[in-house]
């Protein structure tokens, strides 16, 4: 890896966790903990990615880090819901079974999607 390559995940890195702190600071902790689930490195490397491996891989890699994020949210969710009502060992256990079946779910579906597209189902003619 080059040192430019160091810098740039460096900035952008630092960049996402300054604009949690303000989140934070302007809207309080709930909302800002949805955006440390952001992968705090994610714009830099698909811009690396981008530079090494071309386009299609980028593509590839933000379509998984935007099903991982909906997985995300979903465990969030889950615990939101259930943190005060459960023992944490339950309130962990469900939120990553939760996280588990979205992200798979996500995955089949764009899976499934992506087929349909290519063999011209699901377009309207």
């Amino acid at each position: 890896m080059k040192p430019w390559e160091w810098v740039v995940r460096f900035v952008f890195g630092g960049a996402i966790t300054v604009a949690t702190g303000v989140i934070a600071n302007v809207w309080g902790p709930l909302v800002a903990g949805l955006f440390l689930a952001f992968p705090a490195i994610l714009p830099a490397s698909l811009t690396l990615v981008k530079e090494h491996d071309g386009r299609e891989e980028t593509v590839d890699d933000a379509r998984g880090a935007r099903l991982g994020s909906i997985a995300l949210a979903a465990f969030a969710l889950v615990v939101v819901l259930t943190a005060e009502r459960l023992p944490a060992a339950a309130v962990l256990t469900l939120a990553a079974v939760t996280w588990l079946v979205v992200a798979i779910g996500a995955w089949l579906a764009l899976h499934h999607h992506q087929q349909d597209r290519e063999h011209g189902r699901g377009e309207r003619e």
